[in-house]
C-alpha cells in the first residue's frame, strides 16, 4: 500500500469520527463523572449529589480497602499518599517477613512482575505467547496430518492465535508509520517555529515537502478538533507513537521474553505464589494511578480531585506489564488482596486468550467464599462480548463449560477469519467511517450465561458525558447478557505520577467509578454482601431512555436501546445505589 493511500485511510477515519463519538471539543468540569445530570446536565453518578443530601450528617461505619490489580502505583502521589493501604504488621524496609504472609517489606501491597533484578515493564500479548509454546509444534502440520483430539485443540488454537498474529502486525506496522510522519511534521513545524507545540496557525503556513506532507496537516487539523486541541492531539500522537513502537519491540516480538530474567519464578508451576519484589509502583504507574484517583483521590485536602469514596483505602498490587497480563499473576493478586483485608477489587484489564485460565476460576472462588466484589473492565475493542472472548471473566471452566463447548464444537481445523482489532487508535480519532444502516442482530445461544460463574462480579462498560445517541464511548465493548452496567469512562481527570492530573479514556477507568461507588457503599453498609452490592448498584441505574448509536461488527452505525448493551439498560448512580441500600440495610 503505498504511503498516499494510506495517510487517506487515517485522514478518513478522523473525519468520520466526529460523526460516531461525543467531541472532544468542549471543556468539561474536572469532576463531571461525579456531577448530576439533572442539576448539572452531565451524565456522572450523582456523588456530589449523594455527600450533600444523603452523607452530609453521616459518617462511615468502615474504612474499605480497594484493591487496585494494574500496573502500577505512585505511592507519593500528593492525592494518594494519604489514603494507601499501610500493612501496619509488616516494618518498613528492614528485609524481613514481619507478618509472615511470605512476602517481604509488602508496606502497600505487591509486585508480582519483579524481582530483586528488577521489574518487568513489558511482555508479549498472550497469543504471542502462545504462538511461541505451539509454533515449533505445529508450525508444520497439514490438514492431513493426524493428530488427537488433545492435539486438535492446540492446532485448532495455534492456527486462531497465528492469523489474529498476522492481521495485528500488519495494523500495527502501517499504523506506526502513519504516526511516525504526523509526529515528523509536528515537530518540523514546531522546531521551525521555535516552539514545543505548533499551534494550527503554524501547522497552516507550513509549506509541505510533498503531497504526503499536505495529507498530513489535514489529518493534524482534523486530528485536533476532534481531540479537543492541537496540545491534546500533540500527546495523543506521541502516546501513540510510544505505544506502536512497544507493540513491535515488545508485544508482537515472539523473540523477546525476559519473564525468567526479571521475575525469577517457576512460570510452568501455575500455582507458585511467593515470588515479586515490594515495588508497587514499577516502570510505568500511570494507568494505577489513574484508576486509584478515580476510586478514592482525597476528598479532604482541598487539592487536585476528589475521588468517589470518602473512607478508602488503596492497595497497590502490581501485575500488568504494557503488554497482556499472566494468569497466574492475576490469580496471586486476587489471592493477596483478599489475605490482606480488601472487600473490593479492581481489574482494569483484560485479553482475547487464556493460559491458566483454572487459577484464575480458583482465585475468584476464594473471593467470593471470602466476601469481596470483583469490578473488571469490559474492554476497549468495540466488540461484543457475548460473542468475543474475552478474559478474565466470571465463568468458569470445568465440566459443565467443557460439556458445552462439546455441544457447539465445529470443526477444530477450521481456521476461522478474525478482524483487525482498532481499538489501538482510539484516541487519535482513526476510526473507520459509519454507514447508517439498520442491521439484525444474529440470535446468541444464551444457554453458555447459565454455566456456573461467579456471583461476586461486575463487568462495567464505559460511557460519555452527554445524554444523547453518543452515550456509549464508541470504543466500549458492550454485551447484552455479559457486561453489567455502564459507568463514565470518557475524559476522565484523574491523577497520573508526579501530583499531576490527566485525562483517560477506557473502559478502565469506568470500571474504578464502580469501584468507588462499591467503596462507598460499603464504608456506610458495611453489613452488605458483595452479591448485594451488586444487585443494589445494578438496580439503580439511571435508565437510559433513547436509543444509542454503536458501530456492529460489520463496521455499520446502528441504534439500538441501551438494554442491548447491557444487563441493567444503565450508568450506574451513586444517589440512587445509596437509598436503595439504605433500604437493603433495614430489611
Amino acid at each position: 500500500m503505498k504511503l498516499r493511500y494510506i495517510l487517506l485511510f487515517a485522514f478518513s477515519f478522523i473525519l468520520s469520527n466526529a460523526a460516531f463519538s461525543q467531541s472532544k471539543d468542549v471543556k468539561l468540569p474536572s469532576n463531571w463523572y461525579n456531577l448530576d445530570l439533572v442539576a448539572d446536565g452531565y451524565f456522572g453518578i450523582s456523588t456530589e449529589k449523594a455527600y450533600k443530601e444523603l452523607l452530609s450528617n453521616k459518617k462511615p461505619k468502615q474504612n474499605v480497602i480497594v484493591a487496585v490489580i494494574d500496573g502500577g502505583v505512585d505511592i507519593n502521589h500528593e492525592d494518594l499518599k494519604d489514603v494507601l493501604w499501610t500493612n501496619k504488621k509488616e516494618i518498613p524496609d528492614n528485609g524481613i517477613d514481619d507478618d509472615g504472609n511470605g512476602y517481604i517489606d509488602d508496606i502497600h501491597g505487591w509486585n508480582f512482575i519483579g524481582s530483586k533484578k528488577g521489574n518487568l515493564a513489558y511482555d508479549n500479548l498472550e497469543l504471542v505467547r502462545i504462538l511461541r509454546v505451539y509454533g515449533p509444534k505445529y508450525v508444520s502440520t497439514i490438514r492431513s496430518t493426524v493428530l488427537d483430539s488433545t492435539q486438535k485443540e492446540e492446532y485448532a488454537l495455534y492456527l486462531k492465535a497465528n492469523a489474529e498474529f498476522g492481521k495485528k502486525y500488519n495494523d500495527a506496522h502501517y499504523t506506526f508509520g502513519i504516526v511516525s510522519i504526523i509526529n515528523k511534521v509536528l515537530d518540523s513545524v514546531a522546531t521551525i517555529n521555535n516552539k514545543k507545540i505548533p499551534s494550527l496557525e503554524d501547522i497552516d503556513k507550513y509549506v509541505a515537502d510533498n503531497d504526503d506532507e499536505e495529507q498530513v496537516k489535514k489529518i493534524i487539523r482534523g486530528g485536533s478538533k476532534d481531540s479537543g486541541g492541537i496540545d491534546k492531539f500533540y500527546k495523543e500522537m506521541k502516546d501513540a507513537y510510544k505505544q506502536y513502537d512497544v507493540m513491535l519491540k515488545y508485544n508482537l516480538n515472539v523473540k523477546y521474553d525476559q519473564r525468567q530474567e526479571l521475575v525469577g519464578d517457576d512460570y510452568a508451576n501455575a500455582k507458585e505464589r511467593l515470588y515479586g519484589n515490594k515495588d508497587v509502583a514499577g516502570p510505568n504507574a500511570e494507568h494505577g494511578s489513574h484508576v486509584s484517583g478515580i476510586i478514592g483521590a482525597n476528598r479532604s485536602n482541598s487539592i487536585g480531585i476528589n475521588g468517589i469514596a470518602n473512607s478508602v483505602s488503596i492497595m497497590a498490587i502490581r501485575v500488568v506489564p504494557e503488554g497482556d497480563e499472566r494468569d497466574k499473576d492475576v490469580a496471586n493478586g486476587i489471592r493477596y488482596a483478599v489475605d490482606n483485608g480488601a472487600k473490593v477489587i479492581n481489574m482494569s484489564f483484560g485479553k482475547g486468550y487464556k493460559w491458566n485460565k483454572e487459577v484464575v476460576d480458583e482465585a475468584v472462588k476464594y473471593a467470593e467464599q471470602k466476601g469481596v466484589l470483583l469490578v473488571h473492565a469490559a474492554g476497549n475493542d468495540n466488540e461484543d462480548v457475548d460473542v468475543k472472548e474475552n478474559y478474565p471473566n466470571k465463568y468458569f471452566d470445568g465440566p459443565e463449560a467443557a460439556a458445552y463447548k462439546k455441544s457447539i464444537k465445529k470443526d477444530a481445523l477450521s481456521a476461522l477469519p478474525f478482524k483487525i482489532e482498532q481499538n489501538q487508535m482510539q484516541n487519535q480519532g482513526m476510526r473507520r467511517g459509519p454507514n447508517s444502516v439498520v442491521v439484525k442482530k444474529a440470535a446468541i445461544d444464551t444457554a453458555k450465561f447459565r454455566l456456573p460463574h461467579a456471583v461476586n462480579w461486575i463487568e462495567v462498560g464505559a460511557s460519555a458525558y452527554a445524554n444523547d445517541a453518543n452515550l456509549k464511548a464508541s470504543f466500549s465493548n458492550y454485551g447484552k447478557y455479559n457486561v453489567d452496567v455502564f459507568a463514565p469512562g470518557f475524559m476522565i481527570n484523574s491523577t497520573v505520577p508526579g501530583s499531576k492530573y490527566e485525562e483517560f479514556d477506557g473502559t478502565s477507568m469506568a470500571a474504578p467509578v464502580v469501584s468507588g461507588l462499591s467503596a462507598l457503599i460499603l464504608s456506610y453498609y458495611p453489613d452488605l454482601k458483595p452479591n448485594q452490592v451488586r444487585e443494589i448498584i445494578m438496580k439503580s441505574v439511571s435508565k437510559v431512555l433513547q436509543k444509542v448509536k454503536y458501530k456492529n461488527e460489520r463496521g455499520e452505525t446502528v441504534r439500538v436501546p441501551f438494554s442491548d448493551l447491557c444487563v441493567s439498560g444503565g450508568i450506574v448512580n451513586a444517589y440512587e445505589a445509596l437509598k436503595l441500600a439504605e433500604r437493603y440495610q433495614s430489611k
